[in-house]
């Protein structure tokens, strides 16, 4: 659950004025940046949820919010139940290590004890499928490899809730169908995903709602299909008519609420 929540980056012109801020308070020598404003949002247990949006839109920034990596400037993010994230490549990762050392290590900050980790690593490698690299360190891996490794450790933990960004991308069709295999046996154990994608098929077929974000803004709340489809619309409009398709969404997103307000009211 997301209420109300907004994250403000400072933008410096000189390294030596972050400084004179700390140390003289009272004038502000920023630029400040809305990567998010006012995102209120709840996600219920077994739901899949696609997001969707330009690059630059906050999407990132909103997941790296929720796992908390990331604090908000503003609001409140109440998460329940064990989260597992596959976010920029290679979060999480020591490039020096090997792959071995890195699903322990990795799998005990995602809350599995050695014992665990010992147990699990044969099916993690036979999942990865990356045959001896598993004992080469990571800075060697292909994006690809990388990619296989982290989402089979991330996967490995039976998350409550796991959050994917863009990173299934990288993987070959064999491996992006074993994932979403993956995916699907969370889902029938009623486990919450959240899913960033700029792939319209994907979203629509794998996820129960979406939303649209667009300038750190929530535009739209709704059915996948209905969402992907008003993404579209955004981002082939010519220049002069990307604000005022802009307010239709908002618009279409606002009558979406009225309406589950009324239906919670007759309930």
């Amino acid at each position: 659950a997301l209420d109300n929540v907004s994250k403000c980056y400072k933008q410096y012109d000189r390294p030596v004025d972050r400084l004179k801020e700390l140390l003289l308070p009272g004038k502000v020598r920023a630029n400040e940046f809305w990567a998010l404003r006012n995102i209120s949002l709840e996600v219920e247990k077994g739901q899949t949820l696609g997001i969707v949006g330009r690059n630059g839109s906050g999407k990132s920034t909103l997941l790296q919010m929720i796992v908390g990596t990331m604090s908000p400037t503003s609001g409140h993010i109440a998460v329940n139940g064990r989260i597992s994230a596959l976010l920029e490549l290679g979060s999480g990762f020591n490039l020096e290590f090997t792959g071995r050392q890195n699903v322990f290590f990795n799998g005990r900050l995602l809350g599995l004890s050695q014992e665990e980790l010992e147990q699990k690593f044969d099916e993690i490698a036979a999942f990865a499928d990356i045959g001896s690299f598993i004992d080469q360190p990571v800075k060697t891996y292909s994006s690809g490899m990388f990619v296989r490794l982290a989402f089979a450790v991330a996967t490995s933990v039976r998350p409550d809730i796991l959050v994917v960004d863009e990173a299934l991308s990288v993987g070959d069709e064999a491996f992006q169908r074993k994932c979403f295999s993956r995916i699907q046996a969370i889902q029938d154990r009623g486990g919450t995903i959240l899913f960033v994608s700029h792939s319209a098929p994907t979203v629509v077929k794998l996820c129960n709602s979406a939303i649209l974000i667009e300038q750190g803004e929530l535009l739209l709340h709704h059915r996948p299909k209905v969402v992907v489809n008003q993404y579209q619309k955004l981002i082939y409009a010519p220049a002069h008519k990307v604000q005022g398709l802009r307010a239709e969404i908002l618009k279409l997103n606002q009558l979406v609420e009225a309406s589950e307000s009324q239906h919670q009211g007759h309930e």
